[in-house]
C-alpha cells in the first residue's frame, strides 16, 4: 500500500525509460487496485505486464470491498497475486487456522483460472515455523491442497513464489543456497505428480530481493526470478533486479 498518482508516474517512467535493458525477461507490475487503470494506460504497448494484488474466492455477491475475478478480467487484468504473506500476517486471515487459509488460497487459485487470469501463488513459512524447521511441511501442505483441488496440470497456468516471511522487510534475505534448496523441494513436490509440469513451472523468490543480491539468487538452477517488494518502489533498484534476471 504505497504510492499516489504522481509518484506512480515517476516510478513507471523510470522503469519504462530503461526497459530495453531487460527486454529478454518477463516483468509485471502489481499496483494497489485503485491505480490499475493508471498502470494499464502507462504500460500499454510497452511489453511490460501488470496485475493486481488480490482477488476474492467468491464469484459475486455481498462481499463489500472485494474484487471478483470477472471484474478483473473485464478490466483486462491477466495476473493476480494469491496468498501473499501480508494477507496472511496483517489482516483478518491471521485469525484463521493455517489449513483453512491454504484452502482459501486454493479456492482463489481455482477462481482465477476460471477467467484465464494467471495466479502467482505465494507460499512460505513464518519466523516461528522457520525456527521449528517446518519450511517443507508448510510448503507441501499448500501445494498438496492446490493439486488435490485443481489438478497438477493447472499449475502449468500459474507461477509459484517462495516467500520466506522471516526474510521479508527484515533485510535478512535467504542465502542463494537455502533458497535453491527450498525451490528444489517445491519443484520435486510437483514432480511427484507430473514431472513435465514441474520442469516447466516458474518459481520466483520473494524475500528482501535487492539489486545487490538478485544475481546470486537468480543464478540458482531452480530460481526463475523474483517477487520484489520494497525494492520495487525505487525505479533504479527495481531495474537492477530486472537486469540481473537477464544474466
Amino acid at each position: 500500500m504505497n504510492g499516489c498518482s504522481a509518484t506512480n508516474t515517476l516510478l513507471l517512467d523510470g522503469v519504462l525509460a530503461q526497459k530495453n535493458t531487460f527486454s529478454s525477461v518477463d516483468v509485471a507490475i502489481f499496483p494497489p487496485a485503485v491505480y490499475l487503470q493508471q498502470v494499464q494506460t502507462a504500460l500499454a504497448d510497452s511489453g511490460l505486464l501488470w496485475g493486481t494484488q488480490n482477488l476474492s474466492q467468491f464469484r459475486q455477491g455481498a462481499y463489500t470491498g472485494e474484487i471478483s475475478v470477472a471484474m478483473l478480467r473485464d478490466f483486462g487484468c491477466k495476473h493476480v497475486l494469491i496468498g501473499h504473506s501480508e494477507r496472511r500476517c496483517l489482516y483478518a486471515e491471521l485469525n484463521l487456522d493455517q489449513l483453512v487459509l491454504d484452502h482459501i488460497v486454493a479456492d482463489k487459485f481455482e477462481m482465477a483460472l476460471t477467467e484465464g487470469v494467471t495466479p502467482i501463488i505465494c507460499i512460505g513459512e513464518s519466523p516461528e515455523e522457520h525456527a521449528r524447521g517446518e519450511t517443507e511441511a508448510v510448503i507441501a501442505r499448500l501445494l498438496d491442497i492446490v493439486i488435490e483441488q485443481s489438478g497438477v496440470k493447472a499449475l502449468s497456468q500459474s507461477v509459484l513464489a517462495y516467500e520466506p516471511v522471516w526474510a521479508i522487510g527484515t533485510g535478512k534475505s535467504a542465502s542463494p543456497e537455502w533458497a535453491q534448496e527450498v525451490h528444489s523441494f517445491m519443484r520435486e513436490r510437483v514432480a511427484k505428480h507430473d514431472r513435465v509440469t514441474a520442469e516447466s513451472l516458474q518459481i520466483l523468490y520473494g524475500g528482501s530481493v535487492k539489486g545487490d543480491n538478485a544475481a546470486p539468487l537468480f543464478s540458482m538452477p531452480d530460481i526463475d526470478g523474483g517477487l520484489v517488494g520494497g525494492a520495487s518502489l525505487d525505479a533504479d533498484e527495481f531495474v537492477k533486479i530486472c537486469q540481473a534476471a537477464c544474466i
